[in-house]
């Protein structure tokens, strides 16, 4: 008998989440029928799309999100005991499963690199990197690339996947403790935007020829400020708007219309499960070789 523990959205969010928002809920699984697994949790995502798409649930909802699973229970000959998958079961520890929504991590996986990261680089956040980067910006070597939210899961990975790539990278974050680690990582130029005198000229310091690709995980005023240091046909990938999601109020404005048509810049928003079949299991492979050859 397995009593599994979930978190809930008990009430839509307004304003900043709180405690308040989640509840605690215990509920007995019942035995397992032939062709079913049960799993427990071993990692758990929490990410900032969740503070959008929470809006899709229902109040009493499991909150949504990806986990990484051991399984601990098998009627089903493909996920013997043992197993380790990933699955978008969301925020419980445990939960039953016929397999059809499991995803096996791949038989190459080192020991070195820890099962989290099938969660983050080689994961969820890895791939919206990738693709955003590769894919939407379509970048080349020798391009500059801007991405804000620099030391996020998704921008971090981004300025790594440009360098590999030979392009410059410029990166902004909100401390200094996070310039100090992206330029560990070989960010070629990193700011704090909280403590420079001003952005705009923070930006056409860092690359006074503008910018091939602009990697956008915060929108509002920030990218208002960036999008006008676009070059000729620069390409901007939109990620992710989290100086928004929090917002009561009315939202800013967006760019000037003139710098989009005589620039001739291409935008485009996007959601990392595009990508299926032979194009996500390449991108899942060449995560994991960059993140193995780090590792040593």
């Amino acid at each position: 008998m397995v009593h599994a523990k979930r978190w809930t959205l008990k009430k839509h969010f307004v304003g900043n989440p709180t405690n308040s928002d989640f509840e605690l809920k215990t509920a007995e699984l019942p035995p397992l029928k032939n062709g079913e697994v049960l799993l427990e949790a071993l990692f758990l995502t929490v990410d900032p799309y969740m503070r959008v798409a929470s809006k899709r649930l229902k109040e009493g909802d499991t909150m949504m999100g990806q986990q990484v699973a051991r399984v601990v229970e098998s009627k089903n000959s493909a996920f013997p005991t043992g197993t380790i998958v990933v699955a978008s079961s969301g925020w419980t520890m445990h939960f039953i499963s016929d397999g059809k929504d499991l995803e096996k991590l791949p038989t190459e996986w080192p020991d070195t690199v820890p099962l989290s990261l099938a969660l983050g680089n080689v994961g969820m956040t890895g791939l919206t990197a990738y693709f955003g980067l590769l894919d939407i910006c379509g970048v080349k070597g020798g391009e500059t690339v801007m991405v804000n939210a620099a030391a996020g899961a998704v921008g971090s990975v981004v300025g790594q996947i440009a360098k590999l790539k030979g392009c410059k990278v410029v990166g902004a974050v909100g401390a200094d403790e996070k310039v100090a680690y992206l330029k560990k990582l070989g960010f070629d130029v990193v700011f704090n935007y909280k403590t420079v005198e001003s952005l705009k000229e923070t930006l056409k310091k860092a690359s006074p020829d503008g910018y091939d690709c602009y990697f956008d995980n915060v929108g509002g005023e920030f990218s208002n400020i960036v999008i006008p240091q676009m070059k000729k046909f620069g390409r901007i990938a939109i990620c992710g708007a989290i100086s928004t999601y929090n917002s009561t109020g009315p939202l800013p404005p967006g760019p000037p219309p003139e710098i989009i048509i005589y620039q001739q810049l291409r935008m485009e928003g996007f959601l990392v499960n595009r990508w299926q079949g032979d194009a996500r299991q390449q991108a899942l492979k060449d995560l994991l070789k960059w993140v193995s050859e780090v590792r040593g």
